[in-house]
């Protein structure tokens, strides 16, 4: 069977993406799915608003989405997830904040990608990615957006789903299939259950 290719952009600093990253890759276990990683950024999506919903007046969100831009384009889109993963396993799950050096000798990176974190250098590719993410649901969400093709074939984007825990096995598969067939249906805008805590 032919895997049903999902994209899905995350910012790598959100714990409720992380979370949901882990669903997807474990739906992939249960369900035919090929999933691409993709930057998007909190930092571009808040830039301009009065008040930033991050509290992130130092900038300090810049960092890992750049170290996500460089490892993908200079190593590739399956380096990509093997960082992203290195690195929410060390920061979301062990607190370890601000260590990209560790998750990238993790990955199987070389270490010294970290120093892109504090320069400029991605910050075109970062913007593009997260336009390309963004533009398919709308600057009034967050982290993460899901694209990949509906019951019907049509393209279907959403944002989130956001869990507090991760679904395994078949629970993860239903999950996934509830989610397609409501972003799928005509006129669908939102969807929301009770607020959940970390």
């Amino acid at each position: 069977m032919t895997a049903r290719a999902v994209d899905f952009w995350f910012d790598p600093s959100c714990p409720f993406t992380w979370l949901t990253s882990r669903w997807m890759v474990e739906a992939a276990t249960v369900r035919p799915l090929g999933v691409r990683w993709h930057v998007m950024s909190l930092s571009v999506l808040n830039e301009g608003r009065d008040v930033d919903p991050e509290g992130d007046t130092g900038g300090y969100l810049w960092g890992p989405v750049r170290v996500c831009a460089a490892v993908e384009r200079r190593h590739g889109p399956e380096a990509l997830a093997r960082f992203f993963t290195a690195y929410g396993t060390r920061v979301h799950e062990s607190g370890e904040w601000g260590e990209f050096r560790g998750a990238l000798t993790d990955a199987g990176l070389p270490p010294d990608l970290a120093e892109v974190a504090w320069t400029h250098e991605y910050d075109d590719a970062v913007r593009a990615s997260h336009t390309a993410g963004i533009s398919l649901v709308g600057e009034h969400v967050g982290t993460p957006v899901i694209a990949t093709d509906g019951p019907a074939g049509e393209r279907v984007a959403f944002f989130g789903p956001v869990i507090s825990e991760v679904p395994r096995g078949e629970a993860a598969g239903r999950l996934w299939d509830g989610v397609v067939l409501v972003a799928a249906t005509p006129g669908f805008h939102e969807l929301r259950g009770r607020p959940a805590a970390l």
